[in-house]
């Protein structure tokens, strides 16, 4: 976990065992939060009426942490699965879909090598699935939106954390996020990059997946 040629939160690099997880294929879409909405009431996210943001297939955006997680109790309690955020350190995993050290959800080819991408997310995220799937299945990894984590952010945490299922720092005023962005310069995270934002924010380029224990 982690990386030597990223930025310093990311540093060191660090072997770490996670116990059996499911995660989504997908990022939870427009349509299935909708199915949220109708059945709690929850107050829709900002930009749920922009057109460029409200397509059924898009992923949902601008949700906080909170909504996240309050979507992952009502999905719990509705199917009587336990449903959750994963941790950094599951979301990693998952991403490098068990290549070690890979960069990328695809190996370590450039982002700018892969077809169409100066063509892409022009003004908003792509329909979930309709990207690249990882070798775990996954689709979007590192790209489309920003994903939120379970876990508090600490940029030293890697330095103190333990060696098996780390869930994050005991406290915190951020909540890690893991995954690239339709609005930034560069499209798609490495598998490594973390960043992370106060929980209650509401960011057009934010959404989740969800996780299962395994």
């Amino acid at each position: 976990m982690g990386s030597d040629a990223g930025q310093d939160n990311e540093r060191p690099v660090h072997r770490v065992w996670v116990a059996a997880f499911q995660l989504a294929a997908t990022q939870v879409s427009n349509a299935e939060y909708a199915r949220f909405v109708a059945a709690t009431g929850a107050a829709p996210p900002p930009h749920w009426h922009d057109p460029d943001f409200s397509n059924p297939a898009q992923p949902v955006v601008a949700v906080s942490w909170f909504d996240a997680m309050a979507y992952c109790d009502w999905l719990s309690a509705a199917t009587g699965a336990r449903f959750r955020l994963p941790t950094e350190a599951e979301w990693e995993h998952a991403a490098r879909a068990g290549v070690e050290g890979a960069e990328y959800p695809w190996g370590n080819a450039p982002p700018q090598s892969r077809p169409h991408y100066a063509t892409r997310w022009l003004r908003g995220p792509e329909p979930v699935g309709a990207g690249f799937r990882n070798g775990f299945g996954l689709f979007d990894m590192c790209e489309n939106v920003h994903e939120w984590c379970s876990d508090w952010y600490a940029p030293d945490y890697y330095a103190h954390s333990p060696e098996r299922d780390p869930h994050g720092p005991a406290e915190g005023t951020r909540r890690a996020s893991r995954g690239g962005s339709w609005r930034h310069h560069i499209k798609v995270a490495r598998c490594s990059a973390r960043s992370s934002i106060p929980p209650e924010f509401h960011y057009a380029d934010y959404g989740f997946r969800v996780a299962c224990d395994g």
